[in-house]
This record gives structure tokens, C-alpha cells and sequence, in this order.
């Protein structure tokens, strides 16, 4: 007889293709969680007994779901969340015309309050399921919102709604449903956008120099931002995991005004163990916190390890100065114990016994001695200074919410036939009560502006049948428009290139209008002044030719009044763009291909760079190609490098023709797709 007593099994080795492998890695703590699996926003099949002993299914955001689910917590039966909620004035006490959303009611009850005790904060692991559970409830009916909500709104270019309006009336056919916007945190483009944010930091204010791992977070950043203890900052960014570790933890990316010399390094950062004598308080937090594993022969069931090997390549080298890595990390100073160097006893655990190891500097994590004195935890600094490094720590940072790939075993752990591994989202207490409590999840400085590039009446516009008629009337304005406008009217505008006006300008999404800057540096001759904002420009892809040299245009020719003026040419008005781009001499000598893969080397993963070499290959006639690859052929293959390296930690690898050749076999393989 089958049994009907199952339990959950996560397998942190079925990484779904193309995800990173931190997301779905196994559980490495003890910890209440939820995975929610398939359509988050589908409802959940809740059925009560009345009773009358009927039956019936009720929502998760019926009023007594959380009395019927959490009975120990809420015994007297009062109403959980519900939709007809009204938010209070706290002055009046009147009711407003406002209802209170889930994430609000939720902050609400588990607030701590000096005048009386929470008793749902007591209860221990049932409140850690409350806090998931709740936050599952929260995160599917956002969801489902949207989901609804794509029925009526809809999005096409300008010029094909007004044609619809005036050929017949009819828009039912046309434009595309709205899908997870990036205006949602988390999703696909949130994470993106935020990746190519940090990209943009990194190509205007040169190499990033820290990258930090830390837990308190506030203090943290205003110990770096404004006591400067490494220095004067330009930008800074940061954002907040979990990784089913537990607690959460952050990685930070911070870029300094004066770049740090080589020679200066070991000032700043150190991965060895301190004098015990000198400093003795310095050393037993160090000990304590900022040693890996150990792993290896001693823990070979540590979680670094892989096939037998330590993917944080553990332990290292003993080194007696700090040298230049060729991976965008310096090598630091690891001397040998009786050659300047210090051991220390650890006790570590091993198949549930206590053991006594002696450890040396090859174990140590880099630090920062100041931070690790000031806060006790373990904080991780590393010295960056490469693209390499910056683009894999920007698409680490950014990848995406915790997955779990997990099965159904029967009791006995027995299965016959072949196994369907299901996806879902996983979320444990901590990051659930961080999102109830509305905490971000990232924080950046300076602001990164988005700006549109279109054709003309090609902006996006979003309409609905009742909304159709008027946005075809009117069509709305973007930063592009809104450009033209500018430079037609503001003096200073006509100096700046569309990228630069965000610097001295704020745009304002009611008016959809530049307006000037009013704080910020005066800038010398004239009544504005100039923030450390950046504006973006969106990326066009060569495919769009007409809007990729358009894009081009408007990264060249300042003070255009319109989409016409940035066709003109000493007076003579040019049929496209692209013919504008040869006259102006934009497009000699493979020089806008050359532009486009520099741009894009600062900007996108290699991966992409490969996509986009095959399609300048097959569908835009480079004269070239094999100058491009000599100068980028790097760039296509920095990720092979990174996989042959994990794959081979104990050898030094560096580019060779093996990897380039397997650069120029995918390459291939895409070209030959598109053809």
C-alpha cells in the first residue's frame, strides 16, 4: 500500500538552466520557511468545516482566516487582514477614504509597543510561521493584482493606437498586455534595471574599491559614507540577502573619490591573523569571525565544498607581500607562522563532536581591522579593480529572490519511477518580517535617472478601452520629448547632452517636465546648479537600427529641438537617422560597432556580448568582425574563464586559446541560428 505520509526533500544540486546557483542552493540552517510553488498568484485551497459540518472554501484574506489557521495566537477569534479595513486619521479619529493594505496591517500587529505586550511576538517558531505565512499572503495578492489588472491595461506604440482610434475606433487588437513591471521589487527587470544602474556608477566614477558582506547595515553605511574611513565616497550601493543562511546579510559596492594605490592596500585590508600580544582583543574576534570553515580534509562536509574542493579556494597560499591578481582581486599578504604570521585554536564541529584546530593566515577572510573592532561580526572587504570583477559582483548582488528545487518522497525514501522536481520561492522568517517591515532591500547614491529613446510618436503609452480615445488625442510626454521641449526654451539645456541632463535637472513625473535643479553646486556663469545624479539611457539593440542611431544621435549632438533637428546636418535635412550618422563620420570604420561593444563590455555579461557579436555579424554587415574579436574576444569569454576556474581551484588559469575557441564555437552556434 502506498503510503500517504510524504515529506519535503530540497535538492541544492538541480539548479534550474540559467539561474544562478546561489538561489537555489540548499538550507545550510534550521529555520521555518515557506516555498511557494507554481502561480504565486493563484489562491490557496483553504476548506473549513462549519458547524453545520458543510464544507467551504474560503480566501487567505478572509477576516478569519488567521483566527482559524493560528488559534494559540488569536483564541478569542478576532478579525485578521480583510479588504474593507479603512485606514484612521490619528488626529481626528475619523475614517478616511482609504483602505489599509495587507503589508500595513501586518506591520501593525507585530509592532513592539512600550504601553502594552504583544504576546504574538512570544510565540516562538509559531510566530516564525505566522511571519511567512502572512508574507506569502501579502506577496500573492500583489501578484494577483497585476495579474488582473493586465486584462485592461495595455501598452503599443503611440503611432499604432492613434492609427487604430482613426481607422475604426477599435483598439481590442491591438497592444501587448503589461507584464511583471519593474516597478515591482524583486522581479526579473527590478533586479535588472538595478544591475545596469550599478554598471552605469561604475563607467562614470571609475573602478569600485569595496565590497563588503555585513549585517548591521545603517551603522555600517554611515561609518563608511560619512566618517570616511576609507576615504571620500562618490557612489555607493548595497543590497540585502538571505540565501536560507538565517539572518540576512548585505553586499556593498563602494566607489571612492581618490583611488587606492596598490601600496596601500594592506593599510586598508588585512588576511592575517593580529599580534595576540599587541592587540590581543583584535585577534580573538578575528579568530572568532573571520575564519573560513575550515573545510577540506579537516570539514568535508562544510558547505564550500564541491566535488571535493573548496569553491572559496581554501585554504591559500602563504604569501609574503600582497600582489595583483589576474582575476580583478588583489593576492593579499599571508605570511607563514615563525615568518611574521600567528596562529590561533579553533573549536569546530564535525559529525556532531567538538574538535580542536590549529589555524594560520591561509584561513583568514580579508577584513578591515576597524570595522571588525567596531562591529565584532564578520564583515568581509575586498579591493576591486577591474570591469571583470565589477560586472560579476553587480549580477551577483542583483540575481534575484531565493529558489528551492524540491520533491515529494514517500515515508519510506523509496522512488520507482521518475522523479518531477518542482520550483518554487523560498522565504524564510527573517526575510518575510524584513519585507512586512518595509525595509529595502536595496539603497543606492547617487540616483540613477531612466531616460527613453524613441522614434518619433513611438513612445510607449498605456491605455485601456475607457482611456483609449484620450491618449490617442494626446499623446503622453516622455524625457525625450520632454528634451526637445527643454532645449528649445532653457539656454543652459542647449550646452548638454541628453545623457548630462539629469545632472541639472529634475524630471518630474506629474508634469512630465524637466524642471531645474534647486540644491546642488552652482554652476559658474549661469543661474542652475549641478547634482551627482546620472541619467541612463535605455539600451536599443541593433536590430532597432533606426533607434539604435538615434540612441547614437543623442549621445553626440547637443541642443536638438526635435527629432527632425537630430536629422539635420549642416542644414540639409537626411532621410534616417543612420544617413545622419554617416555624415556626421559616426559610422566610419566599424567605429559605431567599436563604440557599441565598449559600451556593452561596461554594461552586460558575457553571455550577451556573445548574443550581440553574432547578431553585428549576421545582420549588420561589420566590414571587420575579426578586429572586434581580437579586441573584445576577453569580454565574450570572461565567463568560461570564471567556470574553468571554479571548476580547477587548486590550478592558475588564465585566457588561453582552448577558451577562446569555445567563445568562438557558441558565437558560431548563434550565428548560424540567426542565418
Amino acid at each position: 500500500m502506498p503510503t500517504d505520509e510524504y515529506r519535503v526533500v530540497i535538492r541544492g544540486d538541480k539548479r534550474p538552466r540559467g539561474e544562478h546557483e546561489r538561489r537555489s542552493n540548499a538550507p545550510a540552517v534550521n529555520e521555518v520557511a515557506v516555498v511557494m510553488v507554481g502561480e504565486q498568484h493563484e489562491r490557496r485551497d483553504i476548506v473549513i468545516q462549519r458547524r453545520s459540518e458543510v464544507l467551504q472554501r474560503i480566501s487567505e484574506t478572509h477576516r478569519s482566516y488567521d483566527a482559524l489557521q493560528y488559534p494559540l495566537m488569536f483564541w478569542e477569534g478576532e478579525d485578521g487582514y480583510h479588504f474593507n479595513i479603512m485606514r484612521i486619521d490619528p488626529s481626528t479619529g475619523c475614517s478616511l477614504n482609504k483602505k489599509v493594505s495587507a503589508m500595513d496591517f501586518y506591520a501593525y500587529r507585530i509592532m513592539i509597543r512600550a504601553t502594552s505586550l504583544n504576546h504574538i511576538l512570544n510565540c516562538r517558531q509559531l510566530f516564525q510561521q505566522f511571519i511567512v505565512d502572512m508574507y506569502a499572503k501579502i506577496e500573492s495578492e500583489r501578484l494577483l493584482y497585476i495579474r488582473l489588472n493586465q486584462k485592461k491595461l495595455r501598452v503599443d506604440d503611440y503611432i499604432h493606437l492613434r492609427d487604430a482610434v482613426v481607422n475604426d475606433g477599435s483598439v481590442s487588437d491591438i497592444g501587448r498586455m503589461v507584464i511583471l513591471p519593474a516597478t515591482f521589487t524583486g522581479s526579473p527587470r527590478h533586479m535588472n534595471e538595478y544591475a545596469q544602474d550599478a554598471m552605469l556608477m561604475d563607467r562614470n566614477k571609475r573602478r569600485a574599491h569595496k565590497w563588503s558582506s555585513k549585517q548591521k547595515l545603517s551603522k555600517l553605511m554611515d561609518v563608511i559614507t560619512k566618517s570616511h574611513i576609507y576615504g571620500e565616497t562618490r557612489c555607493w550601493l548595497y543590497s540585502g540577502e538571505w540565501q536560507k543562511r538565517g539572518l540576512p546579510h548585505a553586499h556593498i559596492l563602494i566607489w571612492l573619490k581618490e583611488k587606492i594605490r596598490p601600496s596601500q592596500i594592506y593599510d586598508i585590508i588585512s588576511a592575517e591573523l593580529p599580534n595576540p600580544e599587541q592587540d590581543p582583543g583584535l585577534f580573538e574576534i578575528v579568530a572568532k569571525n573571520m575564519i573560513h570553515g575550515p573545510c577540506g580534509p579537516l570539514n568535508p562536509n562544510s558547505p564550500c565544498m564541491k566535488e571535493g574542493r573548496c569553491t572559496k579556494k581554501y585554504p591559500r597560499e602563504f604569501l609574503n607581500e600582497t600582489q595583483t591578481g589576474n582575476d580583478g582581486y588583489p593576492l593579499y599578504r599571508m605570511r607563514r607562522p615563525g615568518e611574521g604570521g600567528y596562529t590561533a585554536v579553533n573549536r569546530l564541529r564535525v559529525n556532531n563532536q567538538a574538535t580542536e584546530i590549529e589555524i594560520d593566515n591561509r584561513w583568514v577572510v580579508p577584513y578591515t581591522p576597524l570595522l571588525s573592532k567596531m562591529f565584532q561580526a564578520h564583515i568581509n572587504v575586498e579591493y576591486c579593480n577591474s570591469v571583470k570583477s565589477i560586472k560579476y559582483i553587480c549580477k551577483y548582488i542583483h540575481k534575484g529572490s531565493d529558489m528551492a528545487v524540491f520533491r515529494l518522497e514517500g515515508e519510506n525514501g523509496t522512488i520507482d519511477e521518475i522523479v518531477q522536481y518542482l520550483l518554487g520561492r523560498f522565504i524564510n522568517t527573517n526575510e518575510g518580517l524584513w519585507h512586512i517591515l518595509s525595509f529595502p532591500i536595496h539603497e543606492r547614491y547617487p540616483p540613477v535617472v531612466h531616460l527613453s529613446v524613441h522614434l518619433e510618436n513611438g513612445q510607449r503609452v498605456y491605455f485601456t478601452a475607457d482611456t483609449a480615445q484620450e491618449r490617442a488625442t494626446h499623446p503622453p510626454n516622455t524625457t525625450l520629448t520632454a528634451f526637445f521641449d527643454l532645449c528649445q526654451q532653457d539656454p543652459f539645456a542647449r550646452t548638454l547632452l541628453y545623457p548630462e541632463v539629469p545632472k541639472h535637472y529634475t524630471w518630474n513625473a506629474s508634469t512630465k517636465r524637466f524642471c531645474r535643479r534647486k540644491q546642488g553646486a552652482p554652476v559658474p556663469g549661469y543661474d542652475i546648479r549641478a547634482s551627482d545624479a546620472l541619467g541612463r539611457v535605455y539600451t536599443v539593440h541593433p536590430n532597432n537600427d533606426e533607434c539604435y542611431f538615434l540612441r547614437l544621435l543623442l549621445h553626440t549632438i547637443r541642443r536638438p529641438t526635435s527629432f527632425a533637428d537630430l536629422k539635420t546636418v549642416n542644414g540639409e535635412l537626411r532621410g534616417t537617422y543612420k544617413e545622419a550618422c554617416q555624415r556626421l563620420a559616426l559610422l566610419e570604420d566599424e567605429q559605431h560597432w567599436d563604440v557599441t561593444l565598449s559600451e556593452s563590455c561596461l554594461t552586460c555579461f558575457p553571455s550577451q556580448l556573445r548574443n550581440l557579436f553574432a547578431i553585428i555579424i549576421t545582420c549588420c554587415a561589420s566590414s571587420n568582425p575579426q578586429g572586434l574579436w581580437e579586441k573584445y574576444k576577453e569580454s565574450f569569454s570572461e565567463d568560461i574563464l570564471r567556470e574553468q576556474r571554479r571548476a580547477n581551484p587548486t590550478i592558475v588559469l588564465n585566457f588561453s586559446p582552448e577558451i577562446f575557441n569555445h567563445a568562438l564555437i557558441i558565437i558560431e552556434d548563434k550565428c548560424l541560428l540567426m542565418s
